[in-house]
């Protein structure tokens, strides 16, 4: 083999090396990747079947969170319309879940609560709806889903009542990823995808 042949073999190996890490490289670039927006918090609250439930018992699932209160005549049963088909489309994950917050846990008993996620046809292996305590409902919300503007303050907490049309995309290891707006079809749309990317990442 002479050298001529030696250095063209050389040559198209070293172009043919750097040519495959360049698409590695940009390819692994393109893949896309949801921020780390915040933790979720300690907390503790109380499903619909009476259960009480914390943040320990979602490590390893994927969920959306959000809040409403059974009452509502407003933006909750649209907001909950499209929950459900979110869930239609996510279900057959079995990491996959939905919580959803009272806002009024006054009003909103376990025994409501319950009525209402039977008649969502909310399958409780993947659908929770808590109630707790208004002061910690309320600070989870803020303070670790960010569906609520943190700086609003735990003071006179009774005078206040949440009402947000937003959801939070949380990943297995309990880390916000997303907040998107519950009634925007190319938000929901969006969610589908990040959440679809989150669940083939276990």
């Amino acid at each position: 083999m002479n050298r001529k042949t030696i250095f063209y073999l050389l040559f198209f190996t070293l172009l043919f090396l750097c040519f495959y890490a360049v698409i590695t490289h940009y390819t692994d670039f393109a893949k896309p990747k949801l921020p780390s927006i915040n933790t979720v918090r300690t907390f503790n609250f109380t499903r619909q079947d009476g259960k009480i439930i914390s943040e320990k018992e979602l490590i390893g699932k994927t969920y959306i969170a959000n809040y409403f209160f059974t009452t509502c005549n407003g933006i909750c049963p649209k907001m909950n319309h499209n929950m459900q088909n979110l869930f239609e489309q996510l279900k057959g994950d079995k990491n996959f879940m939905i919580l959803s917050h009272t806002v009024d846990p006054e009003r909103d008993s376990v025994q409501r609560l319950k009525h209402y996620a039977d008649s969502l046809q909310a399958p409780i292996n993947q659908w929770w709806f808590l109630t707790g305590s208004k002061q910690s409902l309320y600070k989870v919300a803020r303070e670790s889903y960010l569906l609520d503007d943190p700086k609003n303050s735990s003071k006179n907490i009774e005078e206040q009542f949440l009402h947000t049309q937003f959801f939070a995309l949380v990943d297995k290891n309990g880390v916000v990823r997303g907040i998107y707006d519950g009634l925007k079809k190319d938000e929901l749309k969006q969610l589908v995808i990040d959440t679809q990317l989150l669940l083939s990442q276990y």
